[in-house]
């Protein structure tokens, strides 16, 4: 098979499914995945697997959706990806008591040697749990074949390699021009944020503000090259900054000069401009150029190395 033509189905054979699970919890269903897995891959070392899953949730929950949990692990000695998956109709509890019961679990093993691989197959899963009622109408699917028809039902392929925007981040802050600077550092304050687009009143991209941009429109750029900063010890630069954030609009203080990338750029394309330009974000656009979302070095770094 033509690797741009696989689908996440052709990774998903009916013995590895199970229907109606009575599991009395998330894991228990999880070791059931894995024994089935392992009676038909006997090379599967289930002991290892169990651990390297059970301490990738330690880390970080895949309870990726409500109702959608995708435990998975990267394996060394793994020739190709193992999946599996466990349907419960009333939902069983995994991860954190505050978390929704998981309606459906899929356990995803890739191999530790193909990064691309395993992004492809999570990026697939999103695609094709998308609709809102899609945890729902597998959740009640009564045989393995009826999971295997739904899905092939999706046509939904896998892609060659992924894209800027298989891997960016779409709900995200934004401020317009019109906002004032006490309003920004609201922003900053209350979100995870580092750099915030900017947009017009169409909601058409004008520009970005980063923390740096505030620390640089406080301090006059002569400071930068003093030695003795006696003078402003106490900070009188951000004190005069912050008594005018009021009638201070975010277009005086962004920039609008910036690197954006179109949401089709091959993903690895990233990976330089992090390097080249130095950057902790890229703005994703869509064809319109208008704003799509964000990819963070950071996520950026965890998809590639341990999600």
């Amino acid at each position: 098979m033509a690797e741009g033509n696989r689908n996440f189905h052709d990774f998903l054979s009916p013995n590895n499914i199970v229907c109606r699970s009575k599991a009395a919890d998330g894991r228990e269903l999880l070791v059931t995945l894995l024994d089935i897995l392992k009676r038909h891959f006997p090379e599967l070392d289930r002991d290892c697997a169990l651990r390297e899953v059970m301490a990738r949730e330690e880390l970080f929950p895949t309870l990726i959706a409500p109702g959608l949990a995708v435990p998975h692990a990267r394996l060394p000695g793994l020739a190709e990806p193992l999946v599996a998956m466990g349907l419960s109709r009333e939902g069983v509890a995994f991860g954190s008591p505050e978390d929704d019961p998981v309606r459906v679990m899929i356990l995803v093993l890739t191999p530790e040697d193909d990064p691309n691989l395993h992004m492809q197959l999570l990026a697939a899963l999103a695609m094709d749990f998308s609709q809102p009622d899609a945890i729902g109408t597998v959740s009640h699917l009564a045989t393995p074949a009826e999971v295997i028809a739904y899905f092939s039902g999706n046509l939904i392929a896998i892609a060659d390699y992924l894209t800027a925007g298989d891997v960016m981040r779409e709900n995200i802050p934004t401020l317009k021009e019109t906002d004032t600077l006490r309003h920004a550092i609201a922003m900053f304050a209350t979100s995870q944020a580092e750099e915030i687009p900017v947009l017009d009143r169409e909601g058409d991209l004008r520009g970005v503000v980063a923390l740096r941009d505030l620390l640089q429109f406080s301090l006059p750029e002569h400071l930068l090259w003093m030695e003795d900063l006696s003078p402003i010890y106490r900070f009188q630069p951000f004190a005069d900054m912050l008594k005018s954030s009021g009638d201070t609009r975010i277009a005086d203080v962004m920039r609008e000069e910036f690197l954006k990338v179109d949401r089709d750029v091959p993903a690895i394309q990233l990976a330089k401009l992090f390097l080249v330009h130095h950057l902790r974000q890229l703005v994703i656009t869509g064809k319109d150029g208008r704003l799509a979302g964000v990819v963070e070095l950071k996520e950026f770094c965890a998809k590639l190395f341990w999600e």
